[in-house]
């Protein structure tokens, strides 16, 4: 086995390891706050949505990787590969769009309290089931494409130079201007939501240094501690949005970078490079959801504090 192979399923291991019980944790906690309180906040709907599209980036992505770096390659028939690049690339998507969708609630959240943003506020609680089952839609039929061109890897493509080959599977394009075009569709539908969640980033800045400036000089307990909650949930969603224009900027530069590539080797270097990092989000976002979303961590917190309470009441006391 080569070094190489070793140091990629390793990496994607570690992805795996980190985003399978992450993405569960965050699931669970807001499967269990719906099921006490009857519901779920916007933001909280929005959260447990991009934990279930990232678990789903890790099992579908991030386990093939690992098995097919470490010498198991044919996991999947045609039939599986096509069901798994489905998944992948509408979950990949969804990321995206569902990480706006946060940042664009968060925006609303902060906006002053007028009578025009309390309408605002209300309609987008309103129609966010119907916003999801949309997104859902769109990224799931503009995911098509690339499936009819998916085959199992155990159907040696190698002689076709427009295949992309994930080593587990294969997607056989039958022209290099259809797998530039397919390319461009992909990118076109990624940039839209990072252009916009961008701009909340911006505004949701803004706001912060707004509302720092105004509480400068004030000393007062109970003022600073009504905006903590706010300041952290934005603090939150801008490292979120960060962090995926930060993987996604490296992912397309690699992408283009690959167009240009003649050489065979260098071309699957650089092609396992943005692979790693187009399903590098997926496994951290979770750490951050984890760390930085309050009821997240207090029901973890909680749980973990369980087991050493009832530990301690079996302990007999020194007498």
């Amino acid at each position: 086995m080569e070094g190489r192979s070793v140091v990629k399923g390793t990496l994607y291991l570690l992805l795996t390891v980190i985003g399978i019980p992450g993405n569960l944790t965050i699931i669970a906690t807001f499967i269990h706050i719906a099921y006490c309180e009857h519901k779920l906040l916007p933001a909280d709907t929005i959260v447990s949505n991009l934990a279930i599209v990232n678990l789903l980036v890790v099992l579908v992505r991030c386990i093939p990787e690992t098995t097919a770096a470490f010498g198991l390659k044919q996991l999947f028939d045609d039939y599986g590969c096509k069901i798994v690049i489905f998944i992948y690339r509408t979950t990949r998507s969804l990321s995206i769009w569902l990480t706006f969708l946060l940042s664009g609630f968060q925006c609303i959240s902060l906006a002053p309290v007028t009578s025009t943003w309390s309408t605002v506020k209300r309609q987008a609680a309103k129609y966010l089931g119907a916003v999801l089952v949309f997104l859902w839609l769109l990224n799931m039929s503009l995911s098509t494409p690339a499936v009819l061109f998916s085959i199992s890897s155990a159907n040696n493509s190698t002689g076709n130079k427009h295949a992309v080959n994930l080593e587990y599977c294969f997607v056989k394009f039958p022209s290099q201007t259809v797998k530039l075009a397919n390319g461009a569709l992909q990118t076109s539908r990624d940039v839209i939501p990072i252009v916009l969640m961008v701009l909340a980033s911006a505004f949701i800045l803004l706001v912060l240094y707004r509302h720092r400036q105004q509480v400068k000089g004030i000393r007062s307990s109970n003022k600073n501690q009504g905006s903590t909650v706010e300041t952290r949930a934005a603090k939150a969603v801008v490292t979120l949005v960060t962090l995926y224009v930060l993987f996604f900027g490296v992912d397309s530069t690699l992408w283009i970078y690959t167009l240009t590539v003649a050489k065979t080797m260098q071309t699957s270097l650089i092609s396992d490079l943005r692979v790693f990092f187009s399903s590098l989000y997926a496994s951290v976002s979770a750490i951050v959801i984890i760390f930085s979303n309050r009821k997240v961590h207090n029901k973890l917190k909680c749980a973990l504090a369980k087991p050493e309470a009832m530990l301690s009441e079996t302990v007999p006391s020194p007498i």
